[in-house]
């Protein structure tokens, strides 16, 4: 094990801040666990990579469930886990809504039916990293893109008949993020 730990920060330019593991404010905000992870690849690159998933089925026949993973590499103007860096980011996921009014008009209108299926995109990313510690730092990144939908679509939220296909294309805010990062290694 330690020596895959020695060859790992060895193949990635291991030096200070070389392994970060983060949470997202806001999708805690939303009840959807997330954890990221970025890791360094050399002295301005990184690659950042995170996981949401929300199981929640709320009231009155409400869903909201999905989940993601985001893979974005960074490129820092100055240093990594420092400053300023703009990204390049790729997204796919699943979700099955129903019953809710979707933002930004994502998956159609789901108020009176549920929609399930798949998502992908890509997109660019600006953000900027504050050193809060020798361990502790603090993300706010924005991103925009395009997300394409994919998805079938149902009488009711629950137990509902197969109405047909559906497909979307979203162009605007597909990455936005509230970061606290503790740096491992």
């Amino acid at each position: 094990m330690a020596s895959a730990a020695v060859w790992f920060m060895s193949e990635t330019g291991a030096g200070a801040q070389t392994l970060a593991v983060k949470t997202n404010i806001l999708y805690d905000a939303t009840a959807t666990v997330n954890i990221g992870a970025e890791v360094a690849l050399d002295r301005r690159w990184t690659l950042d990579v995170s996981g949401n998933y929300n199981a929640i089925d709320f009231s009155g026949d409400r869903k909201w469930k999905h989940w993601l993973v985001q893979p974005e590499a960074r490129y820092w103007f100055c240093e990594k886990f420092n400053g300023h860096f703009i990204g390049l980011h790729v997204h796919g996921g699943e979700f099955n809504v129903g019953n809710v009014s979707t933002p930004l008009g994502l998956f159609g209108d789901c108020r009176n039916t549920r929609h399930e299926g798949w998502y992908y995109g890509a997109g660019i990313s600006y953000g900027y990293q504050w050193l809060l510690g020798k361990r502790w730092n603090f993300e706010l990144s924005l991103g925009a893109g395009y997300v394409g939908a994919d998805y079938d679509i149902y009488e009711h939220p629950v137990c509902g008949a197969w109405l047909g296909p559906g497909h979307d294309n979203y162009f605007g805010i597909t990455k936005a993020s509230v970061s606290i990062i503790f740096i491992i290694l």
